[in-house]
């Protein structure tokens, strides 16, 4: 595979990075010096994917370092003592301000995924290639790109829209102002309506690619977290009736299994491979900083409160044993360990906990169990529980205890329920199944409950309103103070 020439220019906004682990930084990408083959095009888009998973000399957006923005700034995750970054504390304890490095590496890597797609986009189209492979390489991008937007729409608010490379390192020129939340969103929907026409599924092969499917989950979410609710469920339910194939696997432990990765639950996920935290180059680090050995050192993220997430489990609740670990047996010694308190689990590779850089579990963007429970949440907040909003969410409840999917069990399933207690129960439902998959922050801030929720951790009483949005990094407020205005509170 060829070389792609990556841009180093003043701004985080239009970073961009490499296709592979070994590059070389020239210049800008043209099409003379690079565009010219299939190929080109098809290193071009493995390039954007790459964004998402890795980071030279950094944890990448999707290996951790978005966590920290979604999870640990929430109530359920906290910085352990291993922790030893003061930013990384500060989110935890929600005091950061506008200089925090981590929001500026979240920012710098959005917005580098997003140039690498624009590049692939501008580009794509002047290769000789068959017109249907080049079609779907741009939407491919168009939904890494939207993908890219809607993380930042939510974490700041109003953002610059960049959907062209750039063509000069003229300063002025690279100033790109915020444009309101209304014009983002409305970017992020022409992309993925873009995308619904990319393949249904793909060879073993090529499994973790976008696809329409892919397009439609995330258009789902993007219109339940804007409230349209119609929208909402028209896409939730062409994902569950659209003949993809998707499914909730029968156990639970399945989602975070090496050997069903990319299986019907999976609607798409970001790719980690073993080894792939290597040559300088970061990928996954959630077994290393989720375990820290068979020791009572404490790692580098812990559970924030035991008695508010790991005790709320029902008996019977298979989701608490694979979500956390409060004893593990040590295969060197065959005994069991138990841990001072909970540790999380879902990321640990059992079989190889020496070695996390061997750790080749993928991050779940979007599951199967998030349409159904977004289609439950969209019917109720429209018109009140009905008969396919129950069974939507019951079917998660019935595979978390163990049950047939399928089969109504009473002993399990609720019903009968008001608007509010519905409403409750789903939000109970998404706080049990999603630890550490970077909804939580998303949650509490569309529902409005971030503040109160978050105040229940003692640690994380410096909690405002302020924290629904995080502050522009003054990194990038510096270059164009005028056209990125600072949030609230920052």
């Amino acid at each position: 595979m060829k070389k792609i020439i990556i841009i180093f220019t003043l701004s985080a906004l239009i970073f961009t990075s490499c296709t592979e682990l070994e590059v070389t930084p020239t210049s800008f990408v043209t099409e003379d010096n690079y565009f010219n083959t299939q190929d080109d095009a098809i290193a071009s888009v493995t390039a954007v994917y790459a964004s998402l998973s890795l980071d030279p000399g950094e944890q990448s957006l999707f290996g951790r370092n978005l966590y920290f923005l979604t999870d640990m700034a929430s109530d359920y995750a906290a910085a352990g003592v291993s922790a030893t970054n003061p930013q990384v504390r500060a989110l935890s304890s929600l005091t950061h301000d506008a200089t925090s490095d981590r929001v500026q590496v979240a920012w710098r890597q959005i917005y580098a995924g997003i140039n690498r797609a624009n590049v692939s986009i501008d580009n794509i189209p002047k290769v000789s290639a068959s017109e249907t492979v080049k079609t779907r390489l741009i939407n491919e991008a168009k939904f890494i790109r939207a993908l890219l937007y809607f993380q930042a729409v939510r974490l700041w608010g109003g953002v610059p829209i960049v959907l062209h490379e750039p063509t000069t390192i003229e300063l002025e020129s690279l100033k790109t102002k915020r444009r309101t939340v209304d014009e983002v969103y409305a970017q992020i929907i022409t992309d993925l309506t873009d995308a619904e026409n990319l393949p249904a599924s793909y060879a073993a092969a090529d499994a973790g690619r976008a696809t329409s499917g892919a397009a439609k989950a995330i258009l789902a979410k993007v219109y339940l977290t804007r409230k349209d609710y119609p929208n909402a469920i028209l896409k939730a339910n062409q994902v569950i009736n659209g003949g993809y194939g998707y499914g909730l696997f029968e156990s639970f432990s399945d989602i975070f299994t090496k050997t069903k990765k990319n299986g019907k639950e999976h609607i798409f996920s970001v790719q980690f491979e073993p080894n792939q935290a290597g040559n300088g180059s970061s990928g996954s680090t959630f077994q290393s900083t989720s375990f820290t050995g068979f020791t009572a050192t404490e790692p580098a993220d812990i559970i924030s409160d035991v008695a508010l997430f790991y005790d709320i489990y029902a008996a019977g609740d298979t989701r608490r044993d694979v979500s956390y670990a409060k004893q593990l047996v040590n295969p060197a010694t065959g005994a069991l360990y138990t841990f001072p308190k909970p540790i999380f689990k879902k990321y640990l590779d059992l079989s190889n906990l020496a070695t996390p850089a061997n750790v080749a579990i993928n991050f779940p963007v979007i599951r199967y169990a998030d349409i159904l429970l977004s289609l439950a949440e969209a019917i109720n907040e429209q018109s009140g529980p009905t008969a396919e909003a129950y069974e939507a969410f019951n079917q998660v409840r019935r595979r978390a205890f163990g049950k047939p999917i399928a089969t109504p069990d009473a002993s399990i399933d609720l019903s009968g329920l008001t608007q509010a207690s519905f409403r409750a129960a789903i939000q109970e439902e998404r706080k049990k199944e999603f630890v550490q998959e970077g909804q939580r922050w998303f949650d509490l801030v569309r529902w409005g409950t971030l503040v109160t929720e978050i105040k229940k951790v003692t640690a994380k009483n410096s909690v405002t309103e302020r924290n629904n949005l995080y502050p522009i990094p003054q990194s990038e407020r510096s270059i164009d103070p005028a056209g990125l205005p600072q949030n609230p509170g920052y």
